[in-house]
């Protein structure tokens, strides 16, 4: 027997009564008409009788039957036996899509969205179990989509459906929770077609079980394009929302070192960062931190706006060099997984700065040295030594941080390339002009047409006009990463800082847009005066005047020098990639010097991360730590540079993972790095209905919820009939013309004779309208 998708809509059968009801109307409208020739007639008329009634009659309820197939084919009536096979699809595959995104670990009162959705997907396959026809089961998560390293990994390819396969479902699903990547629909639905391959005559059933996030659906162009193509293959497509609204959420999206120098020994600024993805504000906001697996004092946020970020800052000491860590955790709310956020800083045990400067007392060198490393019981962690230019040439200059050149006069070629080298693989330098600068020697040889690494053409020295009426500050700094500790300063040392002479540019010079180069300090006459530029990986900063109190009285007296120096010379130190933050699901590839390091690397993940751990590597199993301490082995491979590196593809938890390498000599080394989750899945927003109908306009599918799955008679599996009635009803309408104009009177069409000739309605012939039976 056939069951219906939509049972309720059979009340429409009532509607079958109306062409009864019609005839019956009709036949109250006859009246008799005494005609003389009305004895031949009746005569004809009882002849033809049987056959002019059997004909009224079939065509009576064939008109019925047009009713009750148009109904029927409404309500989809599905056929559940096996002679489904003989109408269309013997084979139904169901292709369950489920979103493990850590967004779906959404969680309210005793049930998640993820739990909605693993419901949904036991009950497809429940239904499934109890079809006599042939029914097969796929099931694919978002995150094992398209795995960087080893492709596509379902949980269920093409299995057979028996009675045994609920609990085999139900046993499989258990353990299925939500990752905490930020995977989304369009490798998943990508992989259907990779997976499947051609349909061989079979039925398909895609459900796409999600929570329907807006970020995942906004404007999703390939994505929309891919569900197209399997729609228009004649795939059908049901898209299952999980969740009916969002819930508030905070997020910690960034944990990261602030400016300063880093270094073992000195204060150390960190700066979280704190999102509210609710549409109220959050207040009184707590940020639980430890360094090393040991609580510091938690940071306080008194409101984060809503939809809004916050920024705070704090401070962290580690008396000793190496790699550090620092977690940073919230209080549990909706989502779990972006509360908690990882950092790894590499301290050394000091800085080396190299400072060049060729005059004889190297007097700019030596304010540059006082603000970088003024001895005594201030310690800055910075290592600065004054060299002339002929050091450049003659030795590496790897060892350095950073690179400063005050007043140099002329650099000869190999100190020109060692400098260039240098700061294309991401050394930072600081340039210092004066009195010994030669403008024409700078364009020629450091500038070339902006091909070196100094940032403009040079024009003259000039002096700046004395400001006598309006009395401005002779320095105006934008928006800027070296100027940030002065912002909101109402009496900023800055504004004291008064500039005799400098260096202007050639007439017209602007910066390139989209050249990394842009003037970030310019005088009151708005000559440029600071100038960043990029250069290969590396940064250059050049300052139009002197380091020195000679062509300002900047060093002189005034504590804004010792501190935009100290902030110079954190941005445009060389980083160490060790401190960066990853993301979770991709692979975590690292580099090793060939020439120092075996091939052999373990890489330890992190499992079941607890911030109450220690992380820093001692007495791993001794801490509450659940690490599997045996690891993952990896043989590093060659690269064309000569290096060796190696890949740790699978990287699905947030927390500090570790490098367990091998010095040539034996020795061994640890090496960690923090991953993290991508903070944007944390935004609980939804797509309404209507909004994900605009962005998936031209795609035929089906709108679900999780909610109501169950109680909605859905074909889960079977034979649908639609299209078999609606061919059906085609040929009836057919069928019921012809029969109609058989039933009905048609006079022979006879030439004129000059008189008009009367044509008489006969009552019982007029069988062509609804009620001519």
């Amino acid at each position: 027997m056939p069951t219906f998708v939509y049972p309720s809509l059979l009340w429409g059968l009532l509607i079958i009564s109306v062409p009864v009801l019609i005839h019956l109307i009709n036949m109250m409208r006859h009246h008799r008409v005494r005609w003389a020739a009305m004895e031949f007639l009746l005569a004809s008329h009882k002849k033809n009788r049987t056959w002019v009634l059997l004909k009224q009659l079939l065509l009576l309820l064939l008109r019925m039957a047009i009713v009750a197939v148009v109904v029927a084919a409404i309500a989809q009536p599905l056929l559940r036996s096996d002679l489904a096979g003989f109408l269309g699809h013997s084979k139904t595959h169901h292709i369950i899509l489920l979103d493990d995104s850590f967004s779906m670990s959404d969680r309210w009162a005793d049930t998640s969205v993820m739990e909605r959705g693993k419901a949904v997907i036991q009950r497809i396959g429940t239904v499934a179990a109890e079809r006599s026809e042939q029914q097969v089961f796929t099931l694919l998560r978002f995150s094992r989509a398209g795995q960087v390293g080893s492709g596509t990994q379902p949980d269920i390819l093409e299995e057979a459906v028996d009675t045994q396969f609920a609990a085999r479902l139900a046993k499989l699903l258990e353990p299925i929770t939500a990752s905490q990547t930020a995977a989304d629909p369009l490798q998943a639905v990508a992989a259907v077609e990779q997976l499947l391959g051609e349909s061989d005559g079979e039925r398909r059933v895609v459900y796409l079980v999600s929570d329907f996030r807006s970020r995942d659906w906004n404007d999703p162009e390939e994505l929309r394009q891919r569900l197209r193509e399997l729609s228009t293959a004649g795939v059908e497509l049901r898209l299952v929302n999980c969740v009916e609204s969002a819930r508030p959420n905070l997020a910690i999206s960034s944990l990261h070192p602030a400016s300063g120098t880093r270094v073992a020994g000195v204060p150390l600024f960190m700066e979280v960062t704190l999102e509210n993805f609710d549409t109220k504000p959050a207040r009184n906001v707590s940020v639980v931190l430890q360094e090393d697996g040991h609580s510091r004092p938690a940071v306080k946020v008194s409101e984060i706006p809503s939809r809004g970020m916050v920024k705070q800052r704090f401070q962290a000491s580690f008396p000793t060099s190496g790699e550090h860590c620092i977690s940073a955790r919230l209080q549990d709310d909706a989502v779990a997984a972006d509360n908690s956020r990882w950092a790894v800083v590499d301290l050394p045990t000091d800085v080396p700065v190299l400072i060049i400067d060729d005059e004889p007392k190297a007097l700019d060198g030596w304010f540059l040295q006082s603000a970088l490393s003024p001895g005594g019981s201030v310690r800055t962690g910075i290592s600065a030594r004054i060299e002339t230019s002929r050091y450049l040439n003659m030795n590496s200059l790897d060892e350095f941080d950073s690179i400063y050149l005050c007043n140099v006069d002329r650099l000869d070629t190999a100190a020109i390339e060692a400098l260039e080298a240098y700061v294309s693989a991401g050394g930072g330098l600081a340039v210092f002009l004066g009195p010994r600068t030669r403008s024409l020697t700078v364009n020629e040889e450091l500038y070339r047409n902006g091909e070196g690494f100094f940032p403009l053409p040079l024009g003259r020295a000039v002096e700046l006009e004395v400001d006598r009426l309006e009395q401005q500050p002779d320095l105006d700094v934008v928006d800027h990463p070296l100027f940030e500790i002065f912002k909101g300063e109402r009496n900023s040392f800055l504004g004291t800082v008064s500039i005799d002479k400098y260096f202007a540019t050639t007439k017209n010079w602007t910066p390139v847009a989209d050249s990394g180069t842009q003037v970030i300090g310019r005088l009151r006459n708005a000559a440029p005066l600071i100038v960043e530029s990029r250069f290969g990986k590396g940064r250059v900063v050049t300052f139009l005047t002197t380091a020195s109190p000679t062509w300002n009285n900047w060093a002189r007296n005034n504590p804004s020098f010792v501190v935009i120096v100290q902030e110079l010379q954190s941005y445009i130190a060389r980083r160490s990639d060790s401190g960066h933050s990853r993301l979770v699901g991709n692979p975590l590839d690292i580099e090793l010097d060939a020439d120092s390091y075996a091939p052999a690397v373990r890489f330890l993940p992190p499992a079941d991360m607890d911030l109450g751990a220690d992380t820093t590597g001692a007495n791993r199993t001794e801490t509450g730590s659940t690490i599997d301490t045996m690891g993952v082995m990896v043989n590093a491979t060659p690269t064309t540079e000569g290096l060796l590196r190696a890949s740790l593809p699978k990287t699905d938890r947030a927390g500090i993972y570790e490098a367990q390498l091998t010095n040539i000599d034996g020795r061994s080394q640890l090496r960690r790095y923090a991953i993290n989750v991508d903070a944007t899945e944390g935004d609980l927003q939804t797509i309404p209905n209507a909004e994900l109908r605009s962005q998936l306009a031209g795609v035929d599918y089906e709108f679900l919820r999780a909610v109501d799955f169950e109680l909605e008679a859905l074909e889960e599996a079977g034979y649908n009939l639609g299209d078999f009635l609606l061919c059906m009803l085609v040929l009836m309408l057919l069928g019921e013309q012809i029969l109609a104009y058989s039933a009905s009177y048609h006079p022979p069409i006879r030439p004129a004779m000059g008189t008009a000739q009367q044509t008489v309605d006969v009552t019982q012939q007029a069988a062509g309208g609804w009620g001519g039976s």
